[in-house]
This record gives C-alpha cells, sequence and structure tokens, in this order.
C-alpha cells in the first residue's frame, strides 16, 4: 500500500482544526508502544457512545502516517499494491523506468513468474531488491564521505 499527497480540487484540504486534531492524535498514537501484533482501540461516537476495535500493527502504522500528513495539511490518498505486481507497479516503486525494470527482469536481479504474456513480480522481491539497492548506495555514499575527510575536503 502507498500513501501519497495530492492536492487537487477534487481532494479537500483539512482545515487548520482537523490538522491540529490529526497532529495531536498522530502524536498519541506514535507515542504507544511498538512490541504489539494488534492494538484495541476505542472510538468515541460522542462523550459516552463508543466501539472497541482491534487494528493489526501495520494498520496502526499507516495510520500514524496518514495523521502526520494530515497534521501539516495535506490531503492524502491510499492506494492498494496488489501481491503480484507487473512491470507499471515496479517502476513505480523503483522509481525508475518499464525499460530499466525489463532490464532488471532479464539480468536475473528480481526474480518473476509468467502469465499469459505478462511478467509478475511478488512485491516482497521488488522491496527486497529496493532495499539492496539502497543499503549499496548508502554504503556507497558512506565510503565518499570517508574519502572526502582523509582527503580533507570537508567544508
Amino acid at each position: 500500500m502507498t500513501i501519497s499527497i495530492h492536492q487537487t480540487p477534487k481532494n479537500i484540504l483539512p482545515t487548520q482544526e482537523q490538522a491540529a486534531v490529526a497532529q495531536a492524535s498522530c502524536e498519541v498514537l506514535a507515542s504507544l508502544p511498538k512490541d504489539q501484533s494488534y492494538y484495541n482501540i476505542e472510538v468515541m461516537e460522542n462523550e459516552t457512545q463508543g466501539k472497541k476495535v482491534t487494528i493489526p500493527a501495520p494498520a496502526l502504522d499507516l495510520l500514524i502516517e496518514i495523521l502526520a500528513m494530515m497534521g501539516q495539511g495535506n490531503t492524502v490518498k491510499v492506494t492498494a499494491l496488489p501481491k503480484e505486481l507487473n512491470i507499471s507497479h515496479t517502476a513505480d516503486i523503483l522509481g525508475v523506468s518499464k525499460d530499466y525494470v525489463w532490464s532488471l527482469l532479464d539480468a536475473g536481479q528480481i526474480p518473476y513468474k509468467i502469465a499469459g504474456n505478462l511478467r509478475t513480480m511478488h512485491y516482497e522481491d521488488v522491496i527486497e531488491y529496493k532495499n539492496r539497492q539502497d543499503t549499496a548506495r548508502m554504503k556507497a555514499l558512506d565510503e565518499l564521505a570517508a574519502q572526502a575527510q582523509e582527503l580533507d575536503m570537508g567544508y
């Protein structure tokens, strides 16, 4: 699932009051211990009536992220991603072109299967590839920073 910020006429921006409530709610939820699989939350309809709901920890993490964005005055749109991704979904997640995704698949960098005439990838495999690339980039940046310090190239 992805969360994106949209500010189009179709979406209504939160009022200042709603943004403040969202920010306060975000802070409360973010302070909860992160060692739970599920959270029990009571949603109050008014001062005396409410309902208890149980939500999985990943859903609470998304709710916190949504509230943080709303707290900044942004409109939020949540889009579900399928377990099986096509070339376009994968390109969007990786922030690359579809042609580049094809080259990654052909090079065996991301596992895929062929369904009909389409190549599909598991979401987990795409994220694993992305994490490997991000780790390699950070390592390279750390090495460059260390070399710059050794050569006294700092500002």
